[in-house]
């Protein structure tokens, strides 16, 4: 152990009482931070839902329908309005994500070596911006072809006997998207997770190559479990979660690399130091 880190470990050292204090603060912080966001969210909830319902727009005209039409309905007094709840939660964790992950990171920093939160900080940074891409994902691609493939399934048109159209329900679509982008977001962290694992020896990259197989058949098990039950939706978080494991592969050499690089010029520095 370096002074310097000696030095770190000294300088965090608290009473209880204190932790506990600032404990409450950072608390108090991250939970007044979701406060006022979800409040935003709550105001502008109409305007956000109409911009989720853009890629279900985008799937009508993929399917040779008319946009303009695009019909969702409720069916209880109180259902858009508890939707509109739900949307502003969602949208309000979303955004308060960044202060809640600082207050978590401003929490346990004192009790970590200045190596440790060097190292931090790139994964806190990388996770949101993850996040980000997994919904990104869902909004411009994946919401559009789910969507699509539920409309193909209309029976529609003057030859028809019956005419069935899909009316989806604003609960059941919010819930729909609100699936997929926590689904997609979660998947995305991949990278994040196992090299944190990696860094701190849980995990190795041949350990993980070795696993793949199953890490295929754990990926389309998931996917058939946190998307709806059509196969686009679940090849389409399948395949990504593949990749993002050969990704994690990846990292984890890199990490491994660079700790025998520290170690090799560890070694050097003690080498060279005079023998009393």
């Amino acid at each position: 152990m370096s002074a310097d880190d000696k030095d770190d470990i000294d300088q965090s050292s608290a009473p209880l009482i204190d932790h506990l204090i600032e404990l409450r603060s950072r608390l108090m912080w991250a939970i007044g931070g979701f406060f006022v966001a979800f409040l935003v969210c709550f105001f502008f909830a109409k305007q956000i839902f109409n911009l989720l319902v853009i890629p279900f727009q985008w799937a009508t005209q993929w399917a040779g329908l008319d946009a303009s039409k695009v019909d969702l309905i409720y069916t209880a007094p109180q259902e858009f309005f508890f939707t509109q709840i739900k949307l502003a939660m969602f949208g309000g964790l979303v955004l308060a994500f960044p202060m809640i992950a600082m207050q978590v990171y401003k929490f346990v920093a004192p009790g970590l070596y200045r190596n440790e939160r060097r190292a931090f900080l790139p994964f806190l940074i990388a996770s949101p911006i993850l996040f980000l891409m997994g919904a990104a994902l869902v909004y411009f691609f994946f919401t559009p072809m789910v969507m699509w493939f539920f409309l193909s399934m209309q029976q529609v048109g003057p030859d028809n006997a019956v005419q069935i159209s899909l009316l989806p329900k604003v609960s059941e679509y919010l819930g729909l998207i609100m699936t997929l982008i926590l689904s997609f977001g979660l998947v995305f962290q991949l990278p994040v997770v196992t090299t944190l694992m990696a860094r701190v020896g849980l995990l190795t990259s041949q350990g993980l190559a070795d696993k793949r197989k199953y890490a295929i058949v754990a990926a389309f098990i998931a996917a058939a479990i946190l998307t709806p039950p059509d196969p686009v939706s679940q090849i389409g978080l399948a395949l990504p979660t593949i990749l993002l494991y050969e990704i994690a592969i990846w990292a984890a050499r890199m990490v491994e690399r660079k700790r025998r690089e520290e170690e090799a010029a560890r070694d050097a520095d003690e080498a060279d130091q005079p023998t009393a």
